[in-house]
């Protein structure tokens, strides 16, 4: 950075640090309110504590002439519980928030308060204890015992966290990992409540009958061998198995270590594809996972989950220890084995149980697998290539690359994979977002291709149903090119897909005015926009069947009639758009929601038209009549 810049950005201007409500109440002390006296210098050093620090102290209160209003030591009357606050986060009287970051580790100070620097404070957060003469001006004495950085585990302090010895990477045991840990704990007075053991307790993270909640939000805040203590309060000493816990204590301090974590994941989140991870692999989670189109290498175990746990398929016994090779997006294994491997790292082994349904129920089943089979794969990741980087590649080269991927995005889109051959498309397209050609061919070959995998990409909105964003797809290929055939024809059929008759036709139209050779296929798609229409014109007429040979005093059953019929309409399957005319990439399938189907607007017109003037004749008779017979009345 050149001196100039340095000089100005010397001078900009800093933000100002927001104001909290323990800085507002510190403006309000007046001097010779607060008094301190060193009573036993600390011996800790010169470092006092700061704001996001644990601190933990006695402090014994007295009034001038010496006797004892309160105290936390048992020689004193208390219950030899220090108290414990987390400065910045705890609620604290006036004259420890200003007094405390004076003190060192060990210091033993006396602290002369006048009435409103403790409870007597205006704005005092705190409640003063019963009987306590808050009026008066008293002596706090205070021992600072400890103070270190504090990691606070829940909002309202009642899990907090000291780092004894930092752990390895960040990752952090959640449910429903399974956790390997020594555990022993005190109370906040000293006494054992559980003793150290070089065994290791084995629990699954979620399962807070195991160990008490506290102490598993502790942990879920832990690295693998990171040494802490948790300490938590009374609110989350939940009953468990690990230990018995007596109602009068106030909080325990557990000494944790985290031994080791096994990563299980729940997939799907409902329990029914698992990923287990039975050996660790190399790297970080997840920055070393091959998570998006790579190509991997895997040795894998199939087996059946019966009691024989029957072996289906071994790679290294089946296929002469040669590993399975695939890449990922591509739907070349079954999708529970890929949503899992995307999600190891290279020489993991991980043991995934997989439901029917994302095993083999919707991929080629091997032979022994039969139909509707949970399974479980114990799989080796071996490694994975990155897809090649195209920065360098000459516009050439760019183009064969983006045509492989768009061929494999074709391949997936015929076998009925539409999202995924989406995804290949799409991904096509981001990198063309650093794409620059450097003449008109290259520019028109850009173009052109860009516009077809935008309508690749339409085709599949409209096969998965989501009519609205393949219509605003062709919409990016037609600001660019309003006269764009294959564009106008996609739209069009999005259009009817969505009910959209009218801008259907226009585009249909539009196409033989702008492309003559185009008339054959928009002659189709009007015809097939024709019988659109009358199949929603007589699927609203079937609504209303019968409705105006009913007489007035029979309005009622009529409606009556009209909800029952919309009940059997939204039972009917939603028709499908069987479209031969377009190429294996372009083809789309439209799917009618029920709301458009119905969309046969000028005869629905009429009908309300006539059902209103029906309903006004009936209420204008019912009026007249009740006037002239209270007229005769």
């Amino acid at each position: 950075m050149a001196v100039g810049d340095q000089t100005e950005q010397n001078y900009l201007p800093k933000k100002k640090k927001s104001e909290t409500e323990d800085d507002k109440r510190r403006k309000k002390i007046v001097p010779g309110s607060l008094l301190k006296a060193v009573v036993r210098p600390g011996g800790g050093g010169d470092s006092s504590p700061v704001d996001g620090d644990q601190v933990i102290y006695h402090c014994t209160v007295r009034t001038l002439d010496g006797v004892v209003v309160e105290s936390t030591r048992s020689e004193c009357g208390g219950r030899g519980v220090p108290i414990r606050d987390v400065l910045g986060k705890s609620k604290m009287i006036l004259g420890f928030l200003e007094g405390i970051p004076t003190m060192h580790k060990g210091e033993i100070a006396m602290f002369k308060m006048k009435p409103e620097m403790h409870y007597a404070e205006k704005d005092c957060p705190v409640s003063a204890p019963g009987n306590f003469p808050k009026d008066d001006e008293l002596h706090f004495e205070v021992e600072l015992l400890d103070f270190s950085k504090a990691k606070i585990a829940s909002e309202d302090l009642g899990v907090v966290k000291k780092i004894l010895n930092e752990g390895e990477g960040w990752e952090s045991p959640r449910e429903p990992y399974e956790v390997k840990a020594r555990i022993s704990a005190k109370s906040g007075d000293g006494q054992v409540i559980l003793s150290h053991t070089e065994e290791p307790y084995f629990f699954t993270f979620g399962k807070s009958e195991v160990v008490p909640k506290g102490l598993e939000i502790g942990i879920g805040t832990m690295a693998r061998k990171e040494k802490a203590v948790i300490y938590v309060r009374k609110q989350y000493l939940t009953e468990s198995s690990l230990m018995h816990i007596d109602h009068d204590l106030e909080e325990v301090h557990f000494e944790v270590e985290l031994v080791h974590f096994i990563q299980v994941r729940d997939m799907l989140g409902d329990g029914r594809l698992i990923k287990r991870r039975i050996q660790d692999g190399r790297g970080e989670f997840p920055m070393d996972c091959p998570l998006q189109d790579s190509r991997l290498s895997v040795h894998y175990k199939g087996m059946l989950l019966n009691e024989e746990k029957t072996v289906f398929y071994d790679s290294k016994i089946d296929n002469n220890d040669q590993p399975l090779e695939f890449s990922s997006g591509e739907g070349l294994v079954p999708e529970g084995f890929e949503m899992c491997t995307r999600l190891m790292l290279p020489g993991e082994i991980a043991l995934v149980t997989c439901p029917p349904d994302y095993a083999y129920d919707k991929f080629p089943r091997p032979p022994g697998v039969p139909e509707g089979a949970h399974v479980q794969w114990e799989i080796e990741l071996l490694g994975f290539e990155t897809p090649r980087d195209w920065t360098g590649l000459n516009f050439q080269n760019i183009m064969d690359e983006a045509e492989k991927i768009r061929s494999t995005g074709n391949r997936l889109f015929k076998e009925g994979k539409y999202e995924l051959a989406k995804a290949k498309y799409e991904k096509v397209l981001r990198e063309f977002n650093h794409v620059n050609p450097q003449d008109d061919e290259e520019g028109k070959i850009f173009g052109d291709t860009r516009n077809l995998l935008h309508l690749n990409v339409a085709a599949c909105l409209l096969k998965l149903g989501e009519w609205r964003k393949s219509i605003e797809t062709c919409n990016k290929v037609l600001e660019a090119k309003p006269g764009h055939v294959k564009g106008l024809y996609r739209r069009g059929m999005a259009y009817i897909a969505g009910g959209e008759y009218d801008d259907a036709r226009n585009d249909f139209n539009m196409m033989i005015k702008v492309d003559k050779s185009s008339e054959a296929d928009a002659t189709a798609a009007l015809l097939k926009l024709k019988q659109k229409e009358q199949e929603a014109e007589s699927k609203a007429r079937k609504q209303f069947k019968g409705l105006f040979d009913k007489k007035p005093g029979e309005i009622t059953e009529v409606g009556t009639e009209i909800k029952e019929e919309s009940k059997t309409i939204e039972e009917v399957d939603e028709t499908k758009d069987n479209d031969d005319d377009e190429t294996q990439e372009e083809e789309g399938t439209t799917t009618v929601s029920t709301e458009r189907k119905m969309k046969g607007w000028p005869f629905l017109k009429n009908v309300m038209v006539q059902i209103g003037i029906q309903l006004g004749v009936v209420l204008i008779g019912i009026l007249i009549f009740q006037f002239v017979n209270a007229k005769l009345t």
